[in-house]
């Protein structure tokens, strides 16, 4: 496994397989200077496998796919299913928003994808036109349904923006105490050169916690940098699902970070909040070049892996940390 100059371990790969998405979140991109990746320039599958396997070589143990959302790219489902065939002992998750699997969930179980985080920002259906621009909550909420009826866990993932969803904590609390799932809130990241972030949205994970607890007791079940990764679970106290908070401004958990992402055109980050990117379509792509190379490139950059939070009290004053968006970085 490689380790960084931190001595942080690096075992967990995030892939974005498309910038495109299907949604138009209203602080996620700004549809009037949206821009996509080239066609030519988006990773085919068989480099994603190339990259994969370099991975797993240096010690990649957990694949998450990402997008953008994946599913809108053709053959999504037949990927995974290669993917699942070729490392059978990967630990593979998707992050989806939800509104194309509702017939596919079935054979996401056959091919054993046992946890899927689906990004559901309100539980109005008319609030979600607002916040997505589409009319798709109820498609949402059918493959939500569908995954828990085949045993799929479900990792519900809430953008809290305070002024749009803040009012809603008293329903997710209650939607997690009857349903086995994990609702997890995310504290809005200044992410992407014309960001819609303020400190006017800005709903602290503290704020979350304190008012979650005057709904219900919580218990805390895993400290963020565990098995849950970023998050902190709690448990509710006679609830069937749980709570998780992800505070990435102001809780950061930095000294914990085991991931590594790379954008649908190839380009590996080390870290979600810069900007320095390192280019390995090239190397894909070059006939002289081949696995031994791109792993050398993997290892070397990702020693260099910085610690986020310093990037972030450093452009403190900055309305973003970074100029990607989030939907062309990887969700």
């Amino acid at each position: 496994m490689i380790v960084d100059q931190y001595g942080r371990g690096v075992s967990y790969l995030r892939l974005s397989v498309t910038d495109r998405c299907n949604l138009r979140c209203f602080y996620c991109r700004n549809c009037k200077y949206l821009k996509f990746i080239s066609h030519q320039n988006i990773l085919t599958y068989e480099e994603m496998f190339e990259l994969i396997r370099a991975c797993v070589d240096l010690g990649v143990q957990k694949i998450r796919l990402t997008g953008g959302e994946p599913f809108v790219r053709r053959d999504f489902l037949y990927f995974l299913a290669r993917l699942r065939d070729k490392f059978p002992f990967l630990d593979l998750r998707i992050t989806t928003n939800g509104t194309l699997i509702a017939n596919k969930v079935q054979a996401l179980k056959d091919m054993g994808i046992n946890c899927i985080n689906i990004s559901l920002d309100t539980l109005d259906a008319d609030k979600f036109i607002e916040i997505t621009g589409r009319d798709f909550y109820h498609k949402v909420r059918t493959s939500i349904d569908r995954c828990l009826e085949k045993g799929i866990r479900v990792k519900i993932n809430v953008v809290a923006l305070k002024g749009v969803n803040d009012n809603e904590l008293e329903d997710f609390v209650r939607f997690a105490l009857t349903h086995p799932v994990d609702i997890r809130f995310i504290e809005f990241m200044p992410i992407g050169g014309r960001t819609m972030w303020n400190k006017d949205f800005y709903w602290s994970a503290k704020e979350i916690l304190t008012a979650a607890q005057k709904i219900t007791p919580l218990i805390l079940q895993q400290k963020a940098g565990q098995t849950s990764g970023p998050a902190k679970i709690f448990g509710l106290k006679e609830g069937q699902g749980r709570l998780g908070i992800i505070s990435p401004l102001s809780d950061h958990f930095c000294d914990k970070c085991n991931r590594l992402r790379i954008t649908p055109d190839g380009k590996l980050r080390t870290c979600l909040f810069s900007d320095k990117e390192y280019r390995l379509l090239p190397l894909l792509r070059s006939p002289k070049l081949g696995l031994e190379q791109l792993k050398k490139v993997l290892e070397q950059t990702s020693r260099k892996k910085p610690l986020g939070y310093n990037l972030l009290s450093r452009d403190e004053n900055k309305q973003s940390v970074c100029q990607r968006v989030m939907s062309s970085i990887g969700g």
